[in-house]
């Protein structure tokens, strides 16, 4: 094998890092914070004892505070924009709108176990999972209301905040509630079909929500 070959296969290659993350996630959005073992994860991700783990993890609270740094802060920079600057309201209303969904909807097909975990820690009494929690989601959440507030729905600004939570209900919930729809159904809901077919709705349903839709005939 040459360097160069080397050198590619060890950049497309998970980081030992990114295979604890990965383990941690799923431990954690089945079982909760207090469910899992640092042995576990350990195990999960192929290392040979927890010595390794430890090497990039000093205990299972970093862990999970890198777990859900690494799911949310992407979703957060959709919505938010990224270093230039804040995304203006124009990119989450007209066409952009679709968009935005489309990567969201692509993230989290990639990802289904963040809005499970995240369901789980809001749960969860302990007050420092919850403080995690808030940390990743409020810049999201502050983003979210002031292009709401700034769109010009039909929506009253005491309205706003339960129009925020049926949005994240539209985007994660589908997600977040699969294990459940596929008992429900006796279909996968995470199969390419069933998620294009949710995209759709959540688009149709999202733009309807915020008075962006095509006039329906009555």
């Amino acid at each position: 094998m040459s360097a160069r070959t080397a050198a590619v296969r060890a950049r497309e290659a998970p980081s030992t890092r990114d295979a604890i993350l990965d383990a941690a996630e799923r431990r954690f959005a089945e079982r909760g914070f207090a469910g899992v073992s640092v042995r576990q994860i350990t195990a999960d991700a192929g290392l040979k004892n927890q010595a390794s783990l430890y090497h990039h993890f000093r205990n299972k609270r970093a862990i999970y505070e890198a777990v859900l740094a690494r799911g949310i802060a992407p979703i957060v920079a959709l919505v938010t924009g990224d270093a230039s600057g804040p995304r203006p309201v124009a990119a989450l209303t007209g066409p952009d709108l679709e968009s935005t969904l489309d990567r969201i909807c692509d993230y989290l097909a990639v990802h289904p176990h963040l809005p499970r975990l995240i369901e789980r820690a809001g749960l969860d009494d302990s007050r420092y999972l919850r403080g995690a929690v808030t940390r990743h989601l409020r810049p999201l959440y502050a983003q979210g209301m002031h292009v709401l507030a700034s769109a010009g729905t039909r929506w009253t600004a005491a309205e706003l905040p339960h129009v925020a939570a049926g949005l994240y209900h539209l985007i994660f919930g589908y997600f977040a509630n699969a294990e459940l729809l596929a008992l429900v159904t006796q279909d996968d809901p995470l199969a390419p079909a069933a998620v294009a077919g949710q995209r759709r709705f959540m688009k149709a349903a999202v733009a309807e929500l915020l008075g962006l839709g095509p006039e329906r005939e009555t």
